[in-house]
């Protein structure tokens, strides 16, 4: 009897064995097949209604909602939660972002009339529009003071979204978008730095590109940046200042991305979390109060 009880256990044990082996070869032919089907059919997949948000079935209430739902076709949401718009948790970041990039690219672009990108010619030129342009120094003030108003209206923006749980789903995409939007806002103000051509503004931008040496893979003094090749003369800093020193090269780049460049690639990214917020059904907020005399009496049959 105590032969056979040896001789069932170990058959026992083999068993569960062999079913816990088939339960896992079922769920992996499940998981395969479902990843077959996503290829298949991409629209179907998280990460398409994510990026995507369209109608999926050809029905009169959908079909509804994809004239509701669109941009162009209807402008306005069709509903608009009360409590998501209420300044007390909005705190309006996102719209005052906004009205500082406007107000930095009208006084930007009346400062490009008296603004030259040479080493001889752009501290002059500061000088000459602080003390000779009528109303310059104003000008110039208000571009400095909303440059550093953005930057802190954008990290107070990130910080809402975040601790109201705005960027989950269905809005990772946005949210991914406004990470973009604020490295742009900081890379914007960055490369602002160098343009006054004064102390300030130099060893900003030496500092700064100092520690693009350090950079993994692309820096001369980051990891695998020499086994890749990476020098002083090749590396992410080099391509930075267009040289080796901060000199008329690193002005005249920074000039340029920082009023041609990252203005467009800021504007395109703006007009894209725009539209997200827009076809994500308008600004998340919390679940609607409502009124006492919006409360409707249940039917009595």
């Amino acid at each position: 009897m105590a032969d056979d009880l040896k001789e069932q256990k170990p058959a026992g044990k083999g068993a569960a064995l062999i079913d816990g082996v088939l339960k896992e070869v079922k769920n992996l032919k499940e998981k395969a097949l479902d990843d077959v089907q996503s290829l298949k059919k991409p629209q179907k997949t998280q990460l398409f209604k994510s990026i995507f948000r369209v109608t999926h079935d050809e029905k009169p209430r959908n079909r509804a909602l994809g004239i509701l739902s669109n941009v162009f076709l209807h402008l306005h949401p069709a509903k608009i939660n009360r409590d998501a718009v209420a300044y007390n948790y909005t705190w309006g970041m996102g719209g005052v972002t906004f009205y500082l990039f406007i107000v930095l690219t009208f006084t930007g672009v009346l400062l490009m009339f008296y603004y030259h990108p040479s080493k001889v010619q752009a501290f002059r030129d500061i000088l000459y529009l602080e003390h000779d342009v009528p109303f310059g120094k104003l000008l110039r003030n208000m571009h400095r003071w909303a440059a550093h108003l953005m930057i802190i209206t954008v990290w107070l923006h990130m910080f809402r979204v975040f601790l109201t749980g705005s960027y989950k789903k269905p809005r990772e995409f946005n949210w991914m978008v406004g990470v973009i939007l604020m490295l742009l806002t900081m890379l914007l103000s960055f490369t602002g730095y160098l343009l006054p051509d004064d102390q300030l503004g130099f060893w900003a931008v030496t500092v700064g590109t100092n520690m693009a040496r350090a950079t993994p893979l692309l820096g001369h003094e980051g990891p695998l940046g020499p086994e890749l090749g990476m020098t002083a003369f090749n590396d992410v800093r080099f391509a930075l200042l267009g040289g080796s020193i901060v000199d008329s090269n690193a002005l005249l780049r920074a000039y340029i991305w920082h009023c041609i460049a990252i203005p467009l690639i800021a504007g395109i990214f703006m007009a894209v979390h725009f539209w997200r917020v827009r076809k994500d059904g308008g600004i998340s907020g919390p679940a609607p109060v409502m009124l006492e005399s919006e409360i409707k009496e249940p039917r009595r049959f």
